[in-house]
């Protein structure tokens, strides 16, 4: 039986009161809910404060260069799919110095789980702006405000037909961590986008900020449908919806290859004399 415990407890770097604890706890609590063993678990991160995030779990982890998250993620599962992959980072590093990686993932539809921290802010380099802050907004780095549109992930992913889009809020835990089952079951690529307040840099976008605009999906939702989903993915304001906004049931990537189908890859022995040849080939 796989318990909370397994996942281990670490001391973190993170400010008192940031949304990272919150997405933390609910990451462990999924896996444990999922009955998945640390050894069964890889968590890749790219840089920033969210990229910390699998430093505090005792799994299998890879931390990599700053919007690299999802090329590694992507190679470790084709190389074991039988593995539970998930990269976790911040909206920066996944959605500014990895955005084409982003949209890359989403096309190709591999089946891993994104979660992306979102504070609409840099926190480790001590808030500048990032693609998701809001026009106008005032920062160290952009004290005339922010002169571009931001970026909206969802609204993107849901254009792209991706398989799994979701949004969450790190301030409705029981919330998230039903989301993020859901995220790691579904067979193809899953993004959930958490929105969490970054206590430091970004006095706006509050805890209370947050509490007061977002209400979760209504049962009667149908994920299944594009166009209101793509209504769903843009709303955002006074009333900020949380929950699957699209789902559909696309081939996943590996299923595109056939020599998967036999396992796989690692743990494979090498066929020298096949390897020779091919080697030879090129003679």
């Amino acid at each position: 039986m796989v318990t909370l415990e397994d996942y281990g407890t670490f001391e973190t770097a993170w400010c008192p009161g940031c949304g990272n604890f919150s997405i933390l706890s609910a990451v462990k609590k999924a896996l444990v809910g999922l009955g998945l063993k640390p050894h069964q678990v890889l968590l890749v991160s790219g840089i920033g404060q969210a990229a910390k995030a699998p430093h505090y779990i005792r799994a299998n982890v890879f931390n990599g260069l700053h919007g690299r998250a999802l090329p590694v993620a992507t190679g470790a599962k084709l190389a074991n799919p039988e593995l539970t992959v998930i990269a976790e980072s911040g909206d920066g590093c996944t959605y500014g110095e990895g955005g084409n990686h982003f949209l890359a993932a989403i096309r190709r539809n591999i089946n891993l789980t994104l979660l992306v921290h979102n504070n609409q802010i840099y926190g480790l380099t001590k808030g500048q702006a990032s693609p998701t802050t809001e026009e106008g907004r005032i920062t160290k780095a952009q004290p005339q405000g922010v002169p571009s549109a931001p970026f909206n992930p969802l609204a993107v992913a849901v254009a792209m037909q991706a398989g799994f889009v979701a949004r969450a809020f790190s301030g409705m835990a029981d919330h998230l961590t039903d989301l993020i089952q859901q995220a790691v079951s579904h067979h193809g690529f899953s993004l959930i986008d958490i929105l969490q307040p970054c206590i430091s840099f970004n006095l706006v976008n509050t805890l209370a900020w947050y509490k007061k605009r977002c209400y979760a999906l209504p049962d009667d939702y149908d994920p299944a449908q594009w166009e209101p989903a793509m209504k769903t993915a843009m709303e955002w304001g006074e009333r900020i919806p949380v929950g699957v906004i699209y789902r559909n049931k696309r081939p996943s990537f590996e299923d595109h290859f056939p020599v998967l189908k036999q396992g796989p890859l690692v743990g494979r022995g090498v066929d020298q004399k096949k390897v020779k040849q091919i080697l030879g080939s090129y003679a």
